[in-house]
């Protein structure tokens, strides 16, 4: 790849990332830090009934409208990644085409309680399979999920 190409490639890089930014001005987008979490967070804003924090915290990023934090997690890989126990995880699957699949939706305690016996859980940031997470997440009752938007919201 040539000179060119790369100055080509990351002036469309940041051209997205200036479009994320105008649009959702509260986060940075920053290419080398947050870029992917910032983007599973606007993505679950969108899609999900949740406020998000203006400031990212350690173990939530939003809150449901009972009150209930709320972790969310992206990624384009085949694993997410778990540290703090929140009360609700929320966990995307990121692909290149602009879609994403909802991997985890409930109760962080559920991941937690399912890993318990692993070295490091609830003290180190640890990856766990999307295979996992998405069958731990199938039969978590709707009243425990982070509830989905209404379609007037």
């Amino acid at each position: 790849m040539s000179q060119k190409q790369i100055k080509e490639a990351l002036g469309h890089i940041f051209q997205g990332i200036g479009m994320l930014q105008a649009e959702f001005s509260h986060r940075r987008f920053t290419i080398d830090g947050r870029l992917v979490g910032d983007i599973g967070e606007i993505i679950a804003a969108a899609e999900f009934d949740i406020e998000l924090d203006d400031v990212s915290r350690a173990v939530h990023d939003g809150r449901t409208p009972d009150g209930r934090g709320v972790q969310i997690k992206a990624t384009f890989q085949d694993h997410l990644t778990f540290k703090t126990t929140p009360d609700l995880y929320l966990g995307f699957k990121l692909f290149r085409d602009g879609t994403h699949e909802v991997i985890f939706n409930g109760p962080g305690r559920i991941i937690f309680d399912h890993y318990a016996a692993r070295v490091g859980i609830g003290e180190k940031l640890l990856r766990f399979p999307n295979s996992v997470l998405r069958r731990l997440s199938a039969d978590i009752p709707n009243a425990l999920r982070v509830p989905k938007r209404s379609a007037a919201g």
